[in-house]
């Protein structure tokens, strides 16, 4: 006991009360931004990842000025819906609390079609999933404002011209019901060259994610519905 009290005499010493406060002070009215997802948010595919499309608008200031922003990109590879709605979603009402949120999930449980899962189950699970995660955040963080994207398609990958729009106007139905802006990465990929791995000379088949310009484009679709 001794110890511990030894130890915070000494951090109060350090750190004097004015500069405890300040610090609370700035983080307190500066715009935290978070980014919920997978390999997308993470910033998969652009290189460095910092080019990924979370650390453009980021660095764009959509939101706030850069300085007056702080960043948590909470988005990991191979996410899927259940995944953020069980880890990262605690993350955002439970500690970070943000102001602003930016969502992009679910490629992950479109994949899982590809593993030979039934599509009716996955639709199904990936739409109760994502009202979770987005009742879950409006009725923790009423005042944050929300933003999603939904999915582009790629014509190499076997059926998913035909799956991809169904999952958009699920995602769109939820969405809807929350009053959360979609960003129409969908619309911003259609007929566009450069824009995916795949389209790259030697790309493995199942490559699904998109190039700097492909995130630029994603950037610019989030964008769209946030000025």
């Amino acid at each position: 006991m001794k110890i511990l009290q030894r130890f915070v005499l000494v951090i109060s010493l350090l750190v004097p009360f004015s500069a405890q406060a300040e610090l609370l002070w700035e983080f307190t009215l500066h715009t935290r931004y978070m980014a919920l997802g997978d390999s997308l948010t993470a910033g998969y595919g652009a290189v460095p990842a910092t080019e990924g499309y979370v650390y453009l608008l980021y660095r764009s200031g959509v939101f706030d000025a850069v300085p007056g922003t702080i960043l948590s990109n909470a988005g990991v590879p191979s996410a899927t819906t259940q995944h953020v709605l069980h880890h990262q979603v605690p993350q955002a009402i439970e500690a970070f609390q943000p102001d602003v949120i930016t969502l992009s999930v679910g490629g992950n449980d479109i994949l899982r079609i590809l593993s030979c899962a039934d599509p009716n189950q996955v639709l199904l699970e990936f739409a109760s999933n994502l009202t979770q995660i987005l009742g879950q955040v409006r009725a923790s963080l009423p005042s944050a404002r929300i933003y999603i994207s939904n999915f582009y398609t790629i014509a190499e990958i076997p059926g998913a011209d035909f799956a991809v729009p169904v999952f958009n106007s699920v995602l769109a139905t939820v969405a809807s019901a929350y009053d959360v802006p979609v960003a129409d990465v969908y619309s911003a990929f259609q007929g566009k060259q450069g824009l995916l791995l795949i389209k790259r000379h030697g790309a493995d088949q199942l490559e699904v994610h998109p190039t700097n310009a492909g995130h630029r484009a994603i950037a610019a679709a989030f964008k769209a519905v946030i000025e």
